[in-house]
């Protein structure tokens, strides 16, 4: 039974937008840097639980953002003889830690929160309104960067997530400020701090769901196994397919391994280019093609 192998690997178009993102991360590292500085010296002074919730949380963005930034360079280096497929994975792991870093914020925000509504302090409100104001103007401008790229990289969608739920949170530390400043009512601060926790937790959890399916190499949400089959089958020449496995490379990349039925030996090249080309606008930017001219195993995934 005669077999025939091909191997390759499309070029990504998405050179550019990921240049483009690597700065997008690095303004975002620096601006919530500063402003986690700002947020925490002004949030243990008026001693306000938004204030200080909203910046373990920026905190918890930078290190998302620097996390992003790191998985992108080094999904950039060259594959070695140990690391054959490169370190593209490295924008998963960035992304399940982007979503387990929210939950953690979450957690902290919800205890302290707590706290507060069991031992009220006293609070500036107007001073709490126009620091979170700032992190609105900040955290929305990053989201605002960071959202282009976010619909089409898992690793980028995690830092996204990040700046938009910050900036949430800073709205709603805007709101408990001035509803404070102009009726006293310090219990707001803490109640605000819980109904942005719960925000945060059901928003994240897309994320968190995608990161571990390609963790454990599930198919890419974006990816269509019946598609793939679909269109491998429609090939003039195929028979029939098995074998078929698909798994995320990255982020942003899908890798595919099947094996097809020929009719005719004579066509085996012909198909395997055809195969590989009409896979390729459907998500796989690298495909491993095995032709045989005859097979007893009719198995379409294994």
């Amino acid at each position: 039974m005669p077999h025939h192998h091909s191997h390759s690997h499309n070029i990504s178009p998405h050179s550019c937008s990921e240049k483009r993102l690597g700065r997008t991360l690095l303004i975002g590292i620096w601006l919530n840097t500063i402003y986690v500085v700002i947020e925490s010296i002004f949030g243990f002074t008026t001693s306000s639980m938004g204030l200080l919730s909203d910046a373990g949380h920026n905190l918890s963005d930078v290190a998302s953002l620097v996390i992003s930034l790191l998985a992108l360079k080094a999904a950039h280096r060259k594959p070695t003889q140990n690391f054959t497929y490169g370190f593209k994975k490295a924008t998963v792991n960035a992304s399940v830690a982007n979503a387990i870093i929210l939950y953690v914020a979450v957690i902290f925000i919800l205890v302290e929160s707590i706290g507060k509504l069991i031992h009220p302090a006293d609070i500036r409100g107007d001073v709490v309104a126009w620091v979170a104001g700032t992190g609105v103007i900040i955290n929305g401008l990053t989201a605002w960067l960071l959202m282009r790229d976010s619909h089409r990289d898992l690793n980028a969608k995690g830092a996204y997530l990040h700046m938009i739920s910050d900036t949430a949170v800073s709205v709603g530390v805007v709101i408990s400020g001035i509803i404070i400043a102009h009726t006293g009512l310090n219990i707001i601060d803490p109640i605000i701090g819980i109904a942005i926790a719960l925000t945060i937790a059901i928003s994240s959890y897309s994320l968190l769901r995608d990161s571990l399916r390609l963790i454990f190499d599930g198919v890419p949400r974006d990816v269509h196994v019946d598609k793939i089959k679909e269109c491998i089958n429609s090939v003039p020449g195929v028979v029939s397919l098995h074998h078929l496995h698909i798994w995320a490379l990255s982020t942003t990349e899908a890798a595919m391994t099947v094996h097809v039925v020929v009719a005719d030996a004579g066509e085996v090249d012909s198909v395997i280019r055809e195969v590989r080309s009409r896979v390729a606008p459907l998500g796989i930017t690298h495909s491993t093609i095995e032709a045989e001219t005859d097979s007893t195993d009719d198995t379409d995934i294994d």
